[in-house]
């Protein structure tokens, strides 16, 4: 697949983008009070290690296999039994910052549907779009199980 300058920019963004949200995921993992939210970030960092090989792969020229379909989402929420208001606080915290982020990552693949020449690549972006709109539910159904989300 040859790529067009514009391409190669938004494949670039996307990749930044992809980092920052493995990195953020990674550490709020870490620091998360409840371990079930620290499993669902865990899990959502694994699925944004598979979309930044996808996207590493089509900067190299490689023309996207077609996507899968996008699994069932299912999950219940968990609702967690927090020690103190301030251990809520911080998970609060990181699931509003983890659900803007998504919003963003999901407008810069949004641009990419539209800007890719290649109907492979098109699906492709367009099926880690429905990916990461599927993270903003999870994070916000996880919100909404533990009285975060006003």
């Amino acid at each position: 697949m040859i790529l067009t300058s514009k391409e190669t920019d938004l494949l670039k963004d996307m990749k930044e983008q992809e980092e920052l949200c493995i990195e953020k995921y990674t550490r709020y993992a870490s620091l998360a009070k409840c371990p079930e939210l620290s499993t669902l970030l865990n899990s959502l960092a694994d699925t944004e290690r598979k979309h930044l090989t996808t996207i590493n792969s089509m900067l190299a020229g490689n023309e996207p296999a077609a996507p899968g379909a996008l699994s069932e989402n299912n999950a219940l929420a968990t609702a967690c039994t927090y020690s103190d208001a301030d251990a809520k606080k911080e998970d609060k915290f990181l699931l509003s910052d983890m659900l803007s982020t998504e919003k963003h990552v999901s407008s810069v693949y949004n641009t990419g549907v539209f800007e890719f020449k290649s109907p492979a690549a098109r699906r492709m972006l367009s099926h880690i779009q429905a990916e990461e709109q599927q993270h903003g539910e999870l994070i916000y159904a996880f919100m909404n199980a533990n009285g975060m989300y006003s």
